[in-house]
């Protein structure tokens, strides 16, 4: 009975409650990390008493998956739609430019993956890992099939990819020092390292003639 009583679908108010105390959750794990981060905090943030929140999820290791699941889902939509069937580096530049874009519209997600990361996952590896190695083996075999055929430039793919991971990325996990160090170059970041990047990676990509 009881699992039938939690498999019953959630109301609209339920829904709603859930999705408040995800995303204020996001905001205190982007900001403090998982060691940092409490149900006691996320409660307060999320605007509500920890009992009540405890109502929508037992605890905070169970606040953090779900970030977890769904970040992942977010962070490997861009590298899923990478299509063996187009022009080799067009797909890499349009890869590079769905990067840059979760990077400026999701910065919160990507500081907290990042952290993830660093913490080590300790408690969610194979949940983690396994379908981002799936998808990761997958496109480097494409990579591979391309370089082979000589359609893109002979490199590392899984530098490339760990390359334009960084790249991207940066812009959102370490926005406090760009604005830190260069304020100037801080408003216009994306645009900007658009241009730098795409330049870049078909310079490195490009086939020469003969």
């Amino acid at each position: 009975m009881a699992r039938m009583a939690a498999e019953k679908p959630k109301t609209r108010i339920q829904r709603k409650k859930t999705e408040q105390i995800l995303a204020s959750a996001l905001e205190v794990f982007a900001q403090h990390g998982s060691s940092g981060a409490s149900i006691n905090l996320i409660a307060k943030n999320a605007g509500l008493t920890t009992p009540n929140l405890l109502y929508y999820f037992e605890s905070k290791d169970a606040i953090r998956k779900e970030l977890l699941a769904r970040t992942l889902q977010l962070w490997m939509a861009p590298l899923n739609m990478l299509s063996p069937h187009g022009d080799p580096i067009d797909e890499i530049c349009q890869y590079i430019r769905r990067k840059l874009e979760i990077s400026r519209n999701f910065p919160k997600e990507s500081k907290f993956f990042a952290n993830e990361i660093l913490s080590g996952l300790p408690q969610s590896r194979s949940e983690i890992f396994g379908p981002l190695k799936e998808l990761y083996n997958t496109k480097i075999t494409v990579l591979e099939d391309w370089m082979r055929e000589g359609r893109i430039a002979t490199v590392d793919p899984h530098h490339l990819l760990y390359s334009i991971w960084a790249t991207t990325q940066h812009y959102a996990d370490f926005d406090v020092q760009i604005e830190e160090i260069a304020p100037a170059k801080a408003q216009d970041r994306y645009a900007e390292a658009e241009v730098f990047l795409l330049e870049m990676y078909r310079k490195l990509l490009a086939v020469e003639a003969g």
